[in-house]
């Protein structure tokens, strides 16, 4: 496999990455040759959480952009192995997964054993220009060897976890011991992209290595570009695995010290944290307020987002949360904890509050004044709504291709 040239990533390439409030390019303009890609995700709908999701969104709209998509990915329970779906093939393979919402690290080492030989044989059969892994880890393993034994260039596209200080709480002892393993990985890739600034220059810090910025997609056309009024009694809502990342025992602790407000909050989601949040909710008397409804699927967030106001969100760390950005098309302000994930999403009192985790004091300030006025709460909606177009997934996929498109360019100029 060609080596990936470091020059590609200069200071001029930085200026071009995706910013806030940067206008999103045109999904229809010139086109290049259309392309075989082959999509490898560890996690795949209805399996995982924000990055399968991004996975699903970004294969079906390059889809619609007329180049043909290939998805490997993990069969969890009674899953279809081969389905086609938004006019991709999907193909799951036996990885040892047993739950939807969680993925231990033996069963990632498992995908990655069994995800070689079946990329291998996707290359042999489907003949791709690019092979596109989400996550450095564990899919950039089984991606790495794929690419270096078939060769054919990859797209490295990391989302959070992948990269040592994304989560720090759950793998820093993981990447203390595996860490040189990942080089690799990163250092090999045709192109290296990066959901947010934050995940970003966490890769720079860890690697050296400088990433292309382009955040995950929504559909923004398929909410209403007005969203409804507040209501007399304010609809929260948190949507993601309940695990110690999403902070939520302390976000419900939080929330209790404004019990005296009118509201009530979904959690849609499950994980191992959840039997503990319901104890933890009846000692805060808020199960009157709280509803668990346990693991759902996407239509059903969005159904749950569609009659909601704020998109709660307390985490101590975040890449960029594919539930913010649906949240901005369903125009809901924003309740988050102050960290460098939600700064891509969230502007400070425009469409949202938020205050440092160790401020439990004015995150508690800040949810009263969310839910004491709601002239602002509709002016934050609106504005929510407004920042959505930044994330149209036609543009994204529009950018995932140029990216893609040039890392085919090399598989072309080896053969030649």
């Amino acid at each position: 496999m060609p080596s990936r040239s470091k020059a590609r990533f200069t200071s001029a390439t930085a200026k071009r990455a995706w910013h806030p409030g940067a206008t999103p390019p045109s999904p229809y303009g010139c086109r290049s040759k259309l392309m075989r890609i082959l999509e490898m995700n560890y996690e795949f709908p209805p399996v995982g959480g924000g990055g399968g999701k991004a996975t699903e969104d970004l294969a079906a709209e390059l889809s619609k952009l007329g180049h043909s998509i290939r998805v490997l990915t993990a069969r969890q329970g009674n899953l279809p192995r081969l389905e086609t779906c938004a006019g991709f093939e999907v193909e799951r393979i036996f990885a040892f997964r047993r739950q939807r919402d969680r993925c231990s690290v033996w069963e990632m080492i498992g995908y990655i054993l069994m995800a070689v030989p079946a990329g291998l044989r996707s290359v042999c059969k489907f003949r791709p220009d690019a092979i596109h892994a989400h996550f450095a880890v564990p899919t950039g393993f089984a991606a790495w060897l794929v690419a270096t034994l078939s060769r054919t260039p990859y797209v490295l596209t990391a989302h959070l976890g992948d990269v040592p200080g994304g989560t720090p709480e759950q793998t820093d002892r993981f990447f203390r011991v595996i860490k040189p393993l990942t080089r690799p990985i990163w250092h090999h890739a045709a192109a290296i992209t990066a959901v947010s600034s934050f995940v970003a220059r966490l890769a720079r810090d860890a690697y050296g290595l400088e990433a292309i910025v382009i955040p995950n997609g929504v559909d923004v056309e398929k909410s209403p570009a007005i969203p409804r009024a507040p209501r007399e009694t304010i609809k929260l809502i948190f949507a993601g695995r309940m695990v110690a990342q999403k902070n939520l025992t302390w976000g419900l602790e939080r929330l209790a010290a404004v019990k005296d407000r009118n509201w009530t909050l979904d959690l849609c989601g499950d994980g191992p944290s959840r039997a503990a949040l319901e104890r933890h909710c009846a000692a805060l008397g808020l199960s009157d307020r709280v509803t668990f409804h346990g693991w759902v699927t996407p239509d059903d967030v969005d159904l749950a987002m569609s009659t909601s106001d704020v998109l709660f969100m307390p985490s101590l760390s975040e890449g960029l949360s594919l539930v913010a950005i649906n949240a901005l098309a369903h125009g809901l302000a924003l309740a988050c904890s102050r960290i460098e994930g939600f700064a891509d999403v969230l502007v400070e009192n425009e469409n949202g509050v938020s205050a440092p985790l160790d401020d439990a004091a004015g995150f508690e300030r800040a949810l009263g004044r969310l839910l004491d006025d709601r002239d602002q709460l509709l002016r934050m909606k609106l504005a929510s709504r407004a920042k959505a177009a930044s994330f149209d997934r036609r543009a994204i996929a529009a950018r995932y291709e140029q990216v893609l498109q040039s890392a085919a360019s090399k598989l072309s100029k080896g053969r030649k």
